[in-house]
This record gives C-alpha cells, structure tokens and sequence, in this order.
C-alpha cells in the first residue's frame, strides 16, 4: 500500500499549503530537498522563513501527529533550512520551525499549526 500512503502525504500538504495561505503565509517552496533531508513547504509569514513539516494521521491512536517530528528529524529539517538560506542569501534573516498536524475524523481534517515548534538544532557542520 506505499501509494496509498504517498497519495494520503500528498493530500496532507496539499490541504496544509491551502490553510497557511488562508492565515496569511506566503509558499516559497514545496518539497525543498537536500542531502539532509525534505522540507515539505518553505514560506514567509510577514518577513519570517517558515520551514514547515507537515503531519498527518488517520487517527490519535499511536499518538498525536506533531509526535512523529523526533529530535532526529528536526536535526535534519535544521540541516536542509541552513541549505536553503544559505542557497538565497538569508543567512541571519528571521526564520522559525512550524508544523502542521492533520488529523483526519472521517474525510475532513482537522488542521492545527505549531509556531516555533523547534529551535535551529545545534553541535553540526554543513
């Protein structure tokens, strides 16, 4: 079933892309890849970079959807940002970490934002 789960994803960002624009965020970038790893939506709200990972579940029964953002992969997400301002003269413009949980009661989701969900993770090199 890995196509089920990739059309649910795709889905999933696409519904999260339509709410950060209906609060005011401008998407730069979908799917940012690096060595690292994926940012699924790079935008602006007002003059901050946002990196959002997006997160989704059919349901809360292994946990909430912001849950599954490990410490591991915040290290990654930090990684592909420095890249990616590195990459558009930002360097030392505001910029934050948002995630976007989508957790599905029958075919609607309901959609939350995490401002500031994690800090720029620390002790590595590019």
């Amino acid at each position: 079933m890995p196509g089920k789960n990739l059309d649910f994803g795709k889905a999933a960002e696409i519904a999260a892309v339509k709410f950060l624009e209906a609060q005011g965020y401008k998407i730069l970038r979908c799917n940012y890849k690096t060595k690292f790893s994926e940012i699924d939506i790079i935008a602006k709200d007002k003059d901050v970079f946002c990196f959002v990972e997006v997160k989704a579940r059919h349901s809360d029964r292994f946990g909430q959807p912001s849950e599954a953002v490990s410490r591991n992969k915040q290290r990654q997400i930090s990684k592909s940002a420095i890249c990616y301002l590195k990459e558009t003269n930002a360097l030392g413009r505001p910029a934050r970490f948002d995630v976007v949980t989508l957790l599905y009661a029958r075919d609607l989701p309901v959609i939350d934002l995490i401002k500031n969900a994690f800090e720029l993770s620390s002790g590595f090199t590019l």
